[in-house]
């Protein structure tokens, strides 16, 4: 099917090749075009404007946040103006649940429908099509964009007609993962301090406790203190915290241990770490602890 693709940053370009991959036709539009130059060849349409991807009725988004994704759906030329009636906005960036509501609001008043399938992965499982993707929305228009979802994961889950709840989802998700990155410095810390091997005590644990992919590889990162290239970055993890803060206070649902990562990673960011992956708010733990690194 032919659709529009919006946003080809590090997660964005290697999902929109496999959509190519996947014998689907693009029209791509960035805001720094030289990103969309790249995907220039068969099957994919370079264009001028958000509302220029949209005319094949069907569109998917990746944003860095918020104010990116108001800015091509609500601005001039944004996606609510180039998209036909009955036609589907499809969100993969992670944003707040209050502008998930006002999307889909904004997008049902002009006769669209907005899908949230926000995804779980690092750029490297977006290249080899193995994101984990969260649906929800309308679930006429999220059947008609199942092989979009389908061609950019290795699973895909549906979890209701209501376009916030997967926003949410994927909020409370990421919170774990940056909880895991918390607990794993400020472990390591105590034992590098204690004279204790972290890489040992990583190995174990993870062969006999927790036997996870994500303890695994973010834990040889911390041990490593190999923070770059960045998969995602701290500054972004920043970010996607201050969001939990928000759905956390108006769902009215404290969240102490958010409260405490987010002060962590802003010092991570006051030390010049922004654009470190976000595993190194471990650093921040060892800092702490008068280590380096």
């Amino acid at each position: 099917m032919e659709i529009g693709f919006i946003g080809l940053g590090a997660m964005g370009e290697p999902m929109a090749r496999n959509l190519l991959r996947a014998g689907h036709t693009l029209k791509v539009y960035n805001r720094t075009r030289s990103r969309a130059e790249a995907l220039a060849g068969s099957g994919v349409t370079l264009v001028n404007t958000p509302a220029a991807a949209c005319t094949a009725g069907v569109v998917a988004t990746m944003m860095a946040d918020d104010r990116a994704m108001e800015e091509v759906v609500f601005g001039e030329d944004g996606v609510l103006q180039g998209l036909p009636s009955g036609g589907v906005h499809v969100s993969h960036s992670t944003i707040s649940t209050d502008l998930s509501r006002r999307l889909a609001e904004a997008h049902r008043r002009k006769g669209q429908s907005f899908v949230a399938a926000p995804v779980f992965g690092r750029p490297d499982a977006a290249q080899a099509a193995r994101l984990v993707v969260v649906a929800a929305g309308p679930s006429e228009a999220v059947e008609r964009c199942r092989p979009v979802l389908e061609a950019i994961g290795r699973k895909l889950f549906v979890i209701g007609p209501e376009a916030p709840a997967a926003h949410t989802f994927k909020l409370a998700g990421n919170f774990l993962i940056v909880s895991m990155l918390e607990t794993l410095g400020e472990a390591f810390a105590l034992l590098r301090k204690s004279g204790v091997d972290p890489a040992s005590f990583l190995e174990i644990l993870n062969g006999s406790l927790f036997q996870s992919p994500l303890y695994e590889n973010y834990g040889k990162m911390v041990v490593e203190q190999r923070y770059e290239p960045p998969g995602f970055k701290l500054r972004l993890g920043l970010k996607d915290v201050r969001l939990v803060l928000a759905a956390a206070e108006e769902a009215a649902a404290p969240m102490p241990l958010a409260s405490l990562i987010h002060d962590n990673l802003l010092s991570g960011v006051a030390q010049g770490m922004g654009e470190y992956d976000w595993s190194a708010v471990a650093r921040v733990a060892a800092q702490k602890a008068g280590l380096k690194g």
